[in-house]
């Protein structure tokens, strides 16, 4: 098979046929995303040192990532396993033979005074992630993802005067997951940037802790008149909140564009963002590929990697976010958006399946899941599978409940809420938690109304008491229908079937 010719330097090509965003300020915006994403091995990418987070400084530093004197890096497979399984999981190409390359540069935190990585001949080569905005489907395309080694860490906050150097995290093993520059708005940025987190913790080679510097991204942002080249981009480094991402991306455009407009050329940076102001600040000037003075790493060979360890990989991955969403959609009848937003998570994804198999109703509950389910989680601050939730066979007993006619939907959301009040952990079958409701519905008094007339005497009621709306109604303003539908409801504390109540108020005002 041959080798797609990776791109080293995407951001400076022109994007022809490209989407074009919302302008702002009658500019286009262009973005590009850099993610350095720590792997989940439990060893450094070239020696045995651990990864573990929070030792004390230098602590967890060997000869190999001090770079003394005889010390010869040695590649981690491990790493190279989980460079595999992303490539697999954003159908990208997975070089037969790849390079490793010395980066170089002189920094503090840089003992060696260079940087292993890969340059002309990455592991992964192209390959897209998917994901929805606002409704919409967006494909953001990849260029690389490549395989390097982690710096270590400047430290200024404990010392006057002077910084101190903690390399424990040099040599830590690092996927850089590089974009072509299709995102057209911070908004896009952010989407595509919380998807690519999911599909690395979804597949488990990262645990994307960004407050551990876990999933970093780097965000390549320039702005240009529609049709023109692609303009000046500035790199907003070490992103490690989606709330920052956008603040940062955000100001930086209003600056690009400001400055454009005030008669500046913009200048190619490293900036940071400062959370504190809302501002980022220019940090060095940004250098070319030529600066760093790339030459393949002479004390290590090439990565081979076998079609057998990848076709072995492909065959013992979980099934990937895309592959069970549209297992959703066709054998559980779910729309597009819907099985996305089922597919966030492995515990989500489980959790629904659990529902909807007991259930024998799919739709509710993928309705029940994504709506009070969600809620819930959101409002205990916990996740879905978290002890403190309730177990999926409390939803299947909310939904044959409404099924076999007993509850109403508001009904049944009381009825969770207080089914989430305690959370039993004795209960899990099915049985039990039908026990549980049916004892919520007669304390609280929720048994929708079956009684069709007791009901057309309230309908009747409320035709009498809403006149206007009624006068409206036949005078062609559908908004008055809804009116009188909630007003039926109001009456009866929602214990009426809704379709009911629209049935027979249709019947009454012909």
């Amino acid at each position: 098979m041959s080798q797609p010719q990776p791109t080293v330097n995407s951001f400076a090509q022109m994007q022809a046929g490209r989407p074009t965003g919302p302008l702002v300020q009658g500019y286009e915006v262009i973005i590009g995303f850099e993610t350095h994403t720590q792997l989940t091995t439990q060893s450094k990418i070239f020696s045995r040192a651990s990864t573990a987070f929070g030792a004390e400084p230098n602590t967890q530093a060997s000869a190999v990532d001090f770079a003394l004197p005889g010390a010869l890096p040695v590649m981690n497979k491990g790493a190279v396993q989980r460079a595999i399984e992303f490539g697999l999981a954003v159908n990208a190409h997975i070089a037969e033979s790849s390079v490793f390359a010395r980066k170089n540069y002189f920094y503090p935190d840089l003992p060696k005074g260079y940087q292993i990585s890969q340059f002309e001949i990455p592991v992964v080569q192209g390959g897209s992630v998917e994901f929805f905005l606002e409704g919409e489907k967006k494909s953001v395309r990849l260029v690389r993802a490549h395989l390097e080694e982690d710096a270590g860490k400047s430290l200024h906050e404990d010392f006057v005067g002077m910084s101190g150097i903690d390399l424990n995290r040099a040599g830590t093993p690092l996927l850089e997951i590089v974009t072509e520059p299709d995102m057209r708005s911070s908004a896009e940025a952010v989407a595509y940037a919380k998807e690519l987190h999911k599909i690395v913790t979804w597949v488990g080679i990262c645990d994307g802790n960004m407050q551990e510097g876990s999933f970093r991204c780097d965000a390549n942002v320039s702005v240009r008149k529609p049709g023109a080249e692609l303009g000046t981009r500035r790199e907003i480094k070490n992103l490690n909140s989606f709330k920052f991402m956008q603040q940062a991306m955000d100001y930086e455009i209003r600056w690009q564009i400001e400055q454009i407009e005030d008669g500046h050329a913009i200048q190619q940076a490293t900036v940071l963002f400062d959370p504190d102001t809302g501002e980022t600040r220019a940090m060095r000037t940004k250098e070319d590929a030529a600066d760093y003075r790339y030459f393949p790493d002479p004390d290590l060979p090439p990565l081979v990697i076998s079609r057998e360890w990848v076709d072995k990989t492909r065959a013992e991955m979980e099934k990937l976010p895309r592959v069970l969403a549209e297992e959703f959609q066709t054998e559980h009848g779910l729309s597009e958006y819907d099985a996305d937003q089922l597919t966030q998570t492995p515990a989500l994804a489980k959790y629904f399946l659990s529902v909807a198999m007991a259930s024998g109703n799919s739709k509710l509950a993928a309705n029940w899941v994504l709506g009070e389910v969600l809620a819930t989680a959101n409002r205990l601050q916990v996740e879905i599978d978290d002890v403190a939730m309730p177990n999926p066979m409390a939803v299947v007993a909310l939904i044959r409940r409404i099924s076999d006619g007993t509850l109403s939907h508001p009904g049944a959301k009381t009825a969770f809420q207080e089914l989430c009040a305690y959370v039993d952990k004795q209960v899990s079958e099915l049985a039990d938690y039908l026990v549980q409701i049916d004892q919520i519905i007669e304390r609280r008094d929720l048994k929708q109304m079956s009684d069709s007339s007791e009901l057309e005497k309230i309908i009747d009621e409320v035709l009498a008491a809403n006149g206007k709306n009624v006068e409206e109604f036949r005078a062609g303003k559908e908004k008055a229908f809804n009116a009188l539908v909630g007003q039926a409801m109001k009456a009866t504390k929602g214990k009426a079937n809704p379709a009911q109540v629209n049935e027979l108020l249709k019947t009454k005002l012909g």
